[in-house]
This record gives C-alpha cells, sequence and structure tokens, in this order.
C-alpha cells in the first residue's frame, strides 16, 4: 500500500492486552478487541490515543491526519 510507516499486526493479542483495548467479560463483544488507534512517535512514545465509536469510522482518518499536522507542526 506505500506506507512509510510499519503497521502492527497481533494476532495473538498479546499487544492489544498491553494497551488496554481488551473488553471486559459480560461485554456483548467481549473476545473482540475495542476500536482504538494510537499515535506512535520514533522514540515509541504514545502521543494521541483515539477510541474510535461506530459512527465515527467514517471521520477518523480526517481528524488523525489533522491531528498528525499538529503534532508534526505543518
Amino acid at each position: 500500500m506505500g506506507f512509510t510507516f510499519p503497521l502492527l499486526c497481533d494476532p495473538d493479542r498479546r499487544v492489544g492486552a498491553l494497551l488496554g483495548v481488551d473488553r471486559e467479560p459480560g461485554d456483548r463483544f467481549y473476545g473482540v478487541p475495542r476500536r482504538v488507534t494510537f499515535v506512535i512517535d520514533p522514540e515509541l512514545t504514545i502521543r494521541k490515543v483515539y477510541e474510535v465509536a461506530r459512527d465515527e469510522i467514517a471521520s477518523h482518518p480526517e481528524q488523525v491526519l489533522a491531528d498528525l499536522d499538529l503534532l508534526l507542526d505543518r
């Protein structure tokens, strides 16, 4: 896809558990991680966290890109 940054694949869900995206037992969607986007800088510091609601999925990428512009001082 031409990305200039790495993407994380987490098939065993260990990273997701560390980042707290797991759902609690009893949650209707237990076993399916919450939809969360993390912006992580080159020093591996989490700079921004987005919990994405179902009705925000379409506008979410634009918000992330706008915030990246601010973080990168563009």
